[in-house]
């Protein structure tokens, strides 16, 4: 087996009986301030999100992020940046959930937030839109 196989990092979706206490568990005392922070930015970065219901999803690394469930292709735009491109909705929650962990660990510098946003960051890197969502978080 080769070391890239080894090392690949998977995603599973959350049932929605099992939904309650991910963000809890997750972002601890910060949960619903993360929360927010996810759909605020997601607002910012897609100028047609106007809400919606939204996936979970675990990493076998140890990290999680949400999904928008009823989305297909986006278009995203980050002015700070230059990013304006499509990206598919797995990927626009990957995004989204990186810019809200990111603003909530300079917030509360928590430890786990950061580590949160690492174990993300490593899952964004391996995903099959991994150009876009690095360019959009760049």
């Amino acid at each position: 087996m080769t070391t890239e196989i080894q090392n690949r990092i998977t995603s599973s979706i959350i049932p929605d009986e099992l939904r309650l206490n991910v963000l809890p568990r997750y972002l601890g005392r910060h949960y619903l301030t993360g929360e927010g922070m996810v759909y605020d930015w997601a607002a910012r970065l897609c100028s047609s999100y106007d809400g919606g219901s939204w996936h979970y999803f675990t990493l076998s690394n140890g990290g999680f992020y949400m999904g928008p469930a009823n989305m297909g292709r986006v278009h995203v735009r980050w002015h700070l940046n230059g990013y304006n491109d499509m990206m598919g909705a797995d990927a626009f929650g990957i995004t989204v959930t990186l810019f809200a962990l990111c603003h909530l660990a300079e917030k509360t510098q928590d430890d786990a937030i950061i580590e949160r946003f690492h174990q993300l960051r490593e899952f964004a890197a391996q995903h099959v839109e991994a150009a876009n969502i690095l360019r959009a978080i760049d």
